[in-house]
């Protein structure tokens, strides 16, 4: 079976069995090709909440199809490749984060949405790398105990002056990969080209990147520009994703390090077989999803 066969295929299925299916940016061509909706993780949470579709594939990592149960408790939410998971979701435990937040009284918990159901649970708001700064600000107390990225919680530090935010430890090792090295080196290379860098890159290549927004943020700024080269400071497909959308421009990774291996995980073949021989969907307790509702309600009032 080639490619175009087996994307044909999954397209016939899923809409034989009321299925829509999501694909978070870093995924494969092949694979964003047949979803329903493509972007960034929180993004497809909310076009899942109302897609008409009664079932839900997320092509991504673990802590997104959770993100899409939370807010769709209704539907049956299943994830492409089982054994994704997230680094950075995944390096804190709630008793590490209770214990932490009660040396600073009065202080507010932020969870980054790439965290697990369980640290949703015990914060007091959930946030976006778009978003951030601008709930941080709106938030009551000065001290913000912000988890689990330290690069995305300095970066809204410097957006929040009058706030003091603590932190754990904890990132995204792909993003924190990158230097200030890798950036000047990438400049210098192409010269012409603007450098558009995720908020969880280490603040020195934050502090020398053009522009510095999310996945979609970064596309966004694409779009708008009247600028013909661009240096991608996030995971490679968002480049390959941009050539594809954008032909007459030029996207250059900042390093050919910038590989998500979770991500990468979902493979075509892994998505025609769920829909050929089926797939446990995700189960959550109750109590935790109401717990984790809870968290992400009060960002999407706050933004």
């Amino acid at each position: 079976m080639t490619i175009r066969e087996m994307q044909e295929e999954i397209l016939r299925m899923k809409e034989e069995k009321d299925l829509c299916i999501l694909a978070h940016t870093y995924q494969s061509r092949e694979v964003t090709e047949i979803a329903d909706y493509v972007g960034d993780s929180f993004q497809l949470s909310l076009k899942a909440r109302t897609a008409p579709q009664s079932s839900i594939l997320m092509c991504g990592v673990r802590f997104m199809a959770e993100t899409v149960k939370i807010l769709s408790p209704e539907k049956a939410v299943y994830l492409s490749s089982p054994q994704a998971g997230c680094p950075m979701a995944e390096q804190l435990t709630p008793e590490q984060v209770c214990a932490e937040k009660e040396k600073y009284p009065g202080c507010m918990t932020v969870a980054y949405v790439n965290t697990t159901a369980e640290l949703k649970a015990v914060a007091d708001v959930c946030v976006t790398s778009s978003s951030a700064a601008e709930i941080v600000k709106k938030l009551p107390a000065k001290d913000i105990l912000f988890i689990p990225d330290v690069n995305l919680g300095a970066y809204v530090q410097a957006c929040c002056p009058e706030k003091k935010l603590h932190f754990l430890f904890g990132g995204c090792p792909v993003h924190s990969s990158l230097t200030l090295r890798d950036a000047k080196r990438a400049k210098a290379e192409h010269p012409a080209a603007k450098l558009l860098v995720h908020p969880e890159c280490r603040p020195e290549v934050v502090a020398y990147a053009d522009y510095v927004g999310s996945t979609a943020g970064i596309i966004e700024y694409v779009a708008r520009s009247p600028k013909s080269e661009f240096i991608i400071g996030t995971e490679n497909s968002v480049a390959e994703y941009l050539g594809f959308e954008y032909p007459e421009k030029k996207f250059y990774p900042l390093s050919k390090g910038l590989i998500c291996a979770d991500m990468k995980a979902t493979t075509l073949p892994d998505v025609y077989r769920i829909l050929k021989e089926g797939a446990e969907p995700l189960e959550m307790n109750p109590e935790l999803l109401q717990k984790a509702r809870g968290c992400i309600d009060r960002m999407l009032a706050l933004g």
